[in-house]
């Protein structure tokens, strides 16, 4: 196999530090986080694995076009395929589920209770 040279990539932790400084980004960066948190996990997985998205898909048996569709974090990947990404990139797939910050255990317990409450039609005996 033939080795091609890499290109040159700008560190990606640089771009956002620079970019967090504007407050317009950082608002926008916040009501899209969870949307993009895991195209960034995967674009930190790549580059600590040192590899370009071209390499990565010549591991995972796919196209350089189909790592960049999963890492513009515009599409849902199935588990299988975050697998496939995580052998090829030598990680381990981990999902795990986060309280938002202000998603405290009182505020669930209160959200919980307002849903298993009966609704107004169901109080008073009448149906839907």
């Amino acid at each position: 196999m033939i080795k091609k040279p890499k290109t040159k990539t700008i560190p990606i932790d640089g771009l956002f530090a620079e970019w967090r400084k504007d407050p317009n980004y950082q608002r926008a960066f916040e009501q899209t986080e969870e949307e993009f948190s895991m195209a960034a996990a995967m674009i930190a997985a790549r580059s600590q694995a040192d590899l370009t998205q071209e390499e990565l898909a010549e591991r995972m048996g796919t196209t350089q076009s189909a790592i960049a569709r999963l890492e513009s974090g515009k599409f849902k990947p199935s588990q299988t395929t975050l697998q496939k990404y995580a052998l090829a990139t030598g990680t381990r797939l981990r999902i795990i589920f986060e309280p938002k910050p202000l998603m405290t255990r009182s505020y669930l317990r209160k959200a919980a209770a307002t849903r298993a409450e009966p609704s107004r039609g169901q109080r008073s005996g009448k149906t839907a």
